[in-house]
């Protein structure tokens, strides 16, 4: 009989990477450290459940999301390249190749893409869990302070067991001064061997972040009931509040039923499900979209104190 629960070396896709096993579940998570921390796949039975897209080199190459990327220091896109937080006013550079630009040639998706500064701390299997933990010192490297001048420290730890992957984010300011908390993740969730028509979505949101045409938020909300049921021809691209405490974003068809869970820290939530690829995605994040340069709903984590946010991938038979 294997162990329960395991964490191996290997490579994906040629990089060096940790994959953390569920054997009851068939379940398996691999993580890429030193690319950008970066989920890039996710098993069950052997059937792949993340959106690989351009792969991990195209990531590394270009920052063009697959599996599930940490958008940080903000999630999804800024309506300018140029915000100020307190006495702090901030020009991001368009021609850095930390700065990516949507289709409207707004910043998108921050500038942590496939760091190469993670350091693995931890891992372990034991009776219980899989687990591996890693620590980006976001405050040593010159070129992400140019675009975001607020020290901080990020801890991922990820954990798998009883089916579920669970990723907990810690931020903690290192500085003298208060670090803005605008961070998300993007996970491309698909269902293998199923139409994408056929996919069944559960979305619990109650309002509707109204978006102007660059897809950023005019600061208005309207109420929303999104009906469960089949995906069939619709697409999303919308920002979302009124979740609820804890609230489950579900992906079903066939016999495999995706459940993400927001568990703490994420009261804002991005759907997308664009027309032209088979994947859905639920985004935890932790402010609404473009909350640097708004300033709303924008947090701030005190010097010397923490914050943590946590959410996760539950797979399970239908």
């Amino acid at each position: 009989m294997p162990p329960p629960y395991e964490v191996r070396e290997v490579l994906h896709e040629g990089y060096p990477a940790r994959t953390l096993i569920d054997s009851a579940a068939e379940l398996e998570a691999t993580f890429a450290p030193r690319i950008g921390m970066i989920g890039c796949s996710l098993t069950h039975a052997g059937d792949e459940l993340l959106g690989q897209r351009g792969g991990l080199a195209r990531y590394e190459a270009t920052g063009s999301t697959m599996g599930i990327p940490l958008l940080h220091p903000w999630a999804n896109r800024l309506s300018d390249f140029s915000y100020a937080v307190g006495d702090r006013r901030v020009e991001l550079d368009p021609d850095s190749p930390l700065v990516h630009q949507d289709p409207n040639g707004l910043p998108i998706h921050g500038l942590i893409a496939a760091s190469p500064y993670w350091e693995l701390m931890a891992t372990l299997a034991d009776p219980t869990a899989a687990r591996l933990s890693a620590r980006l010192d976001f405050g040593a490297h010159p070129e992400y302070l140019e675009g975001f001048p607020f020290p901080h420290e990020l801890r991922i730890d990820v954990s798998l067991s009883g089916g579920a992957l669970t990723i907990r984010t810690t931020l903690a300011a290192t500085a003298d001064v208060p670090v803005p908390l605008s961070f998300g993740y993007h996970p491309y969730l698909q269902l293998p061997g199923v139409e994408r028509e056929e996919w069944h979505v559960e979305i619990p949101a109650t309002r509707h972040l109204i978006l102007d045409e660059r897809m950023i938020p005019t600061g208005d909300s309207e109420p929303v009931t999104i009906e469960p049921g089949k995906l069939g021809q619709r697409t999303f691209d919308d920002g979302y509040t009124g979740l609820g405490d804890q609230p489950r974003f579900v992906l079903s068809g066939g016999d495999r039923r995706i459940v993400v869970q927001f568990l703490a820290g994420y009261p804002y939530a991005q759907v997308y499900a664009p027309e032209d690829q088979d994947v859905v995605c639920f985004e935890p994040m932790t402010a609404p979209t473009n909350a640097l340069v708004s300033g709303r709903q924008l947090e701030l984590v005190p010097p010397g104190e923490t914050t943590t946010a946590s959410f996760s991938i539950a797979v399970e038979r239908a």
